[in-house]
């Protein structure tokens, strides 16, 4: 390890620093940025890293600790990781891991949960990570999610199912906007998510219009509408290259009607056809063991393919 490396814990006057290397860094999205990850502060006790190379921050850990021992990159994120800068090379992640590793265990931590950043949402390549994480720290993995994903720039055809929902939608007069009218999207998803599964959107309907507050560009309500009644929308996150669906919902006229195959029908052809990558998200649960195949189905539908979301073990 150089002795040059240090590792130094996150702390709100840090914020600045933090957040402009997230956005140069290659494999950073607006979710690391200190405004989206704070905004639940309160339910998870933050514990992550800033890791310098003679003076210089060359990479970021955002993670949070648990009662039990375990530190978690981060537990109220979907993916978390080694975030690193553009002209980072693999000597310098390896030196970062060794240092960090020496952090952890002098904090009395036991084990770590890595849960990697997908690459679809890498700048440039950026798993040097994974390389350092299984072949030298020796951690395992013990989750691989599974996430739809179409490549825009080569796009397998909607199926007939979905053609046919769209034309019927068409026929229906559904028309598709952008919209700030979060409440109302987030009533519809409450009620399909109770009704199906008895739980609530992992946001409320107040920090969803808080984060879409601060964050405009990234964060981006689409809505079908008969007449001036909304029947289904999406929530997408907008990282970079990569659309990410983060919610979506129809009610059930918006389910009689087609109307979710015509917004991403529009959306995959107008809204965001400049993109690489469009995220319908995952369909699995409990680190990948349970798959809900009429929900893969039905992403499928729309040409996506699959995508691995990854967690690793790392004991230290």
């Amino acid at each position: 390890m150089s002795p040059m490396f240090e590792v130094v814990r996150y702390t709100p006057e840090k914020t600045d620093e933090w957040n402009t290397f997230t956005a140069r860094s290659r494999n950073g999205t607006f979710l690391f940025d200190r405004r989206y990850m704070d905004y639940h502060s309160a339910r998870y006790h933050d514990h992550s890293l800033m890791i310098y190379d003679r003076g210089r921050l060359v990479a970021l850990f955002p993670a949070n600790e648990t009662v039990d021992g375990r530190l978690i990159s981060h537990e109220g994120l979907t993916y978390g990781g080694l975030i690193v800068g553009r002209k980072t090379i693999t000597d310098t992640v390896i030196n970062a891991f060794s240092t960090l590793e020496k952090y952890l265990i002098t904090a009395r931590f036991q084990v770590v949960i890595y849960k990697a950043v997908p690459r679809i949402y890498h700048d440039i390549p950026s798993e040097e990570d994974l390389y350092v994480l299984t072949q030298i720290c020796k951690a395992r993995l013990i989750g691989r999610d599974l996430s739809s994903v179409v490549e825009l720039r080569s796009r397998i055809r909607f199926t007939e199912l979905r053609r046919r929902g769209t034309r019927k939608a068409q026929a229906a007069g559904i028309s598709i906007a952008e919209s700030d009218d979060i409440d109302t999207f987030w009533q519809i998803l409450d009620n399909n998510l109770t009704r199906k599964y008895g739980v609530h959107p992992v946001h409320s309907a107040s920090e969803l219009r808080l984060l879409k507050h601060r964050f405009p560009s990234q964060i981006r309500l689409f809505v079908a509408r008969e007449g001036q009644e909304t029947v289904a929308g999406t929530v997408v996150y907008v990282c970079r290259d990569t659309i990410h669906a983060q919610y979506i919902a129809a009610s059930a006229r918006g389910k009689q009607t087609g109307a979710l195959d015509l917004l991403f029908a529009r959306l995959l052809d107008d809204d965001f056809r400049e993109a690489r990558y469009f995220d319908f998200g995952r369909s699995t649960e409990t680190l990948g063991q349970m798959l809900n195949r009429g929900l893969i189905f039905q992403k499928e539908g729309f040409g996506a393919r699959g995508i691995c979301y990854d967690t690793y073990e790392w004991y230290l």
